[in-house]
């Protein structure tokens, strides 16, 4: 740690004197030969960019309530670097700053199964958020910001960007969230080198920037990047502001490396051979720290290491109970039961905030319960689905609860790219997509969201829920709030039955505890099986009915987890010869291809087939559009019927 004895933090000065700027400029000059090793050494990375905006990372993680015993906590300042390449120069600011070992960082920089990948990740001790592509940052950073204002916490949260990123939408839709909140905990400080990959930022995509950051309510100030003094009295100045504030950091790409410097070239290219030689010549450094690392890269890498979240502590109530005469929307009793958690949780003490967003469909996705019982828990957002998406991710690892409603096609087709950031980041966000499938029947083909079990299925920390009537979508409500990571509800818009025993009691009601990846035998048969979720569950008991006055006997069984099936629900199914499924979801890619996955590889051979869409479908009433694409209860009968009579 070559500045264990230089103190920034929380502004102690009004500027650093002269020993604090010859220290902080001399590890700058220090952690300049770290990055233009360790990409040699990769003979890959970026290394221009990562010493243009060095100076950033070094104030920044100095004057931040975040050190290297704190690093895994909640209640501290957060850093979130959205221009992600330049990873380089923050692990080699981290280093400085004793986060991480330089050894480690040098030897094992984008090195296979070491954590100082390509792109910065949470598996590196001080970084926050793993950004991925441009443009993400901002929105995680105002994700923090939000839940240190609703947990009454006075922490703050700087962003680091790049200027090429400034022209992204997202961007856009963050700033203006930042402003509308009043969030003047958060400072973004941009790298305005003037420099990306195909030449000069200003020539690619003209832009006003500072103009855009001034019309969407920002304090805008600007200082040279490179200059110790500036950066660290700009940064003081923002920390006492009543807005968000950006510093524009004017830099210049390559910095201290006399042949990387102002150009496109080293964007992306490590300097090797004689041009390293060169460039640790100029740095005041010894080449051979080339070969030391090259040794050690023998070794194996660090493990990585991630803050582990608190456990949210929420009252989670006791479900509503509907009746056989109840006749509602899943969405309603999703809402209704998240307006009641809410209202036996909000502001409580001791009790975790559980914090709703919402793009302007408050009613339509039922959110506006909560909000009028918790407003203060409630972020009207507006149509932002992409910035929305990330941050209410983010705000989960700052210590909420934040549950996402939105149309399927917003929450997941649109922000499928957010939503894998969140898996990767590990978040613990609760999102509730309505209007899925073919039930949104008038809206036509562009509001019909048939992917979402497919595009779930590709990530690997999700878990979704696709509950079959009133009574397991409140049940799977309140589970979703108290599981840990990112769970999925997805829910129609129509009025359905409540799915009864053949007692005539409600199979959903009382005594039924949810349970991830449990399948739900409704009725049980000997001729055949129908699996189904959702709203085709109420279709596919009267298809089982139709059936049973011909003589056929056949199980009904509901999967709610379509990504979790249940091998023993598989093989009571495949017990009867035959298994057929039904979704109004992508045939190919939703219950269907689970189902069929499952008995494959649970050695299962049973006749099979699979119902659902195989078109876009039509805009019309919902009724009208499930025939159309053959999945009314008289044309799944007839399906069964005929796979059966194949079979005899």
């Amino acid at each position: 740690m070559i500045l264990h004895d230089v103190n920034l933090r929380d502004f102690p000065m009004p500027e650093p004197d002269e020993a604090t700027v010859s220290r902080i400029e001399a590890a700058a000059k220090r952690c300049r030969s770290w990055i233009v090793t360790m990409t040699a050494l990769a003979d890959s990375g970026h290394p221009a960019g990562s010493l243009s905006s060095l100076e950033m990372y070094l104030l920044v993680y100095g004057v931040a309530n975040v050190t290297p015993e704190n690093w895994g906590e909640i209640d501290r300042d957060f850093v979130v670097v959205s221009h992600g390449h330049t990873s380089p120069g923050a692990y080699a600011a981290l280093a400085a700053w004793g986060f991480v070992e330089p050894g480690d960082v040098l030897a094992h920089f984008r090195s296979c199964g070491s954590p100082f990948q390509g792109h910065v990740e949470r598996d590196v001790p001080g970084i926050d958020w793993g950004s991925g592509n441009l443009g993400q940052g901002l929105s995680a950073g105002v994700g923090y910001a939000l839940a240190q204002r609703i947990r009454g916490k006075d922490g703050r949260v700087f962003v680091l960007m790049g200027d090429g990123e400034q022209v992204k939408g997202q961007i856009a839709e963050a700033r203006r969230m930042a402003s509308k909140e009043k969030l003047k905990n958060l400072t973004a400080l941009i790298d305005c080198n003037d420099i990306q990959i195909s030449g000069r930022t200003g020539e690619i995509m003209p832009a006003s920037l500072r103009s855009l950051w001034e019309a969407d309510g920002w304090r805008v100030l600007e200082c040279d990047g490179h200059d110790v003094r500036q950066l660290y009295t700009s940064l003081r100045d923002a920390a006492t502001g009543d807005l968000p504030t950006v510093l524009f950091c004017r830099t210049k790409m390559g910095h201290g490396v006399s042949f990387m410097e102002d150009r496109p070239d080293y964007h992306g290219k490590a300097a090797t051979g004689e041009l390293y030689v060169r460039a640790m010549e100029e740095l005041g450094a010894d080449p051979e720290l080339l070969a030391e690392a090259r040794r050690r890269r023998a070794t194996p890498p660090p493990h990585g290491q991630r803050p582990s979240l608190p456990p949210a502590v929420l009252d989670l109530g006791e479900p509503f109970c509907y009746g056989a005469s109840d006749r509602t929307d899943n969405r309603s009793a999703f809402g209704k039961a998240l307006a009641d958690v809410g209202e036996r949780n909000y502001k409580r003490e001791g009790r975790t905030p559980l914090v709703v967003f919402d793009c302007d469909l408050a009613g339509s996705v039922k959110v506006d319960g909560f909000a009028k019982k918790c407003p203060d828990w409630f972020i009207q957002a507006g149509i932002q689905e992409h910035s929305t998406a990330a941050t209410a991710g983010a705000a989960s690892l700052g210590g909420v609860v934040p549950l996402w409603a939105d149309f399927g096609v917003f929450g997941i087709c649109e922000v499928y790219n957010q939503q894998r950031l969140n898996d990767i980041n590990g978040t613990n966000l609760k999102l509730a997509l309505t209007h899925v499938g073919l039930d949104v029947g008038e809206d036509g083909m562009t509001h019909q969201c048939i992917d979402y079990v497919g595009l779930f299925r590709n990530t690997f920390g999700w878990k979704l829920v696709v509950p079959a009537d009133p009574n397991q979508t409140d049940k799977a409500t309140r589970y979703a709030l108290s599981e840990r990571g990112n769970v999925c509800l997805a829910m129609g818009r129509s009025k359905l039955p409540v799915l009864l025993r053949e007692d005539g009691t409600p199979f959903y009601g009382d005594g039924y505890v949810f349970r991830y990846g449990k399948a739900d035998l409704l009725r049980d048969g000997t001729d055949g099986a129908i699996l189904c979720m959702g709203h085709m569950a109420w279709r596919a008991l009267e298809a089982r009915e139709l059936l049973a006055a011909e003589g056929l006997s056949v199980k009904v069984l509901v999967v709610s987890c379509p990504l979790a099936l249940e091998v023993e629900a598989l093989r009571d199914a495949a017990s009867t010869g035959l298994v057929v499924t039904c979704e109004d979801h992508h045939v190919a890619s939703g219950l269907g291809a689970s189902v069929g996955l499952g008995l494959l590889h649970a050695g299962l051979a049973p006749r099979f087939a699979s119902f659902g869409v195989h078109r876009y479908g039509d805009s019309g009433p919902s009724g009208e559009v499930f025939a159309a694409m053959g999945l009314a209860p008289e044309q799944l009968a007839e399906g069964v019927r005929r796979l059966a009579g194949a079979r005899s």
